[in-house]
């Protein structure tokens, strides 16, 4: 199945961000850029927390160090 723009506006897309400042603002920059190229589009920013943002008072190479903020 080929999708094109047009096809696509039906439909929202979503973003997944961390809620850190970095990363909330690489999300909106990302959804304004996306937003501006496709006039009409639906963009959705969906806050996460990963395993990285909640454990705070252990060293992350303790914890595994890899895969945290996934």
């Amino acid at each position: 199945m080929i999708m094109t723009v047009t096809s696509m506006l039906d439909n929202v897309l979503r973003i997944a961000t961390r809620q850190s400042p970095l990363a909330l603002w690489q999300a909106h920059y990302v959804k304004d850029k996306l937003m501006a190229s496709h006039p009409g589009l639906v963009v959705e920013l969906v806050p996460m927390v990963t395993r990285g943002d909640v454990i705070l008072d252990t060293p992350l190479a303790k914890v595994g160090g890899k895969g945290l903020f996934v």
